[in-house]
């Protein structure tokens, strides 16, 4: 199985994503958080006793291609984020969100996600 570094380096931005098509019901996922403007999951591969995804409806390819017209949308995942991080009982001892940004950033699916871990101590700097 490639490692997420491996995957990062082949992906490539443009197409219909897995998390596309996971929002238009074509790939069965379990959400733990649906509205108007995002979801938010499980991460498949966790980095942590808590990891889960959020993901606006609308496709951004990556944080550094969003446009000023996207705050609000933004701004709403970041506040899923935490009632989601409430919910799953991490938000008292603290989590971490992270947007991984093209090739170097280790972005593996073109579609602007949020990553959130917690229920553990995590290190810094992050590697």
């Amino acid at each position: 199985m490639a490692s997420e570094e491996e995957k990062a380096q082949s992906a490539v931005p443009g197409g219909d994503t897995i998390f596309s098509r996971i929002i238009r019901g074509d790939v069965p996922a379990t959400f733990i958080h649906e509205d108007d403007k995002c979801i938010a999951m499980d991460d498949i591969n966790p980095q942590a006793p808590v990891h889960f995804l959020v993901i606006p409806k609308t496709p951004i390819q990556k944080l550094s291609l969003a446009q000023n017209w996207n705050a609000e949308l933004l701004g709403h995942c970041l506040l899923v984020a935490k009632d989601v991080a409430k919910n799953k009982g991490i938000s008292e001892d603290g989590f971490r969100v992270v947007i991984n940004d093209g090739r170097h950033g280790c972005q593996s699916v073109y579609h602007l996600h949020l990553h959130v871990i917690g229920g553990r101590q995590l290190g810094w700097p992050p590697c």
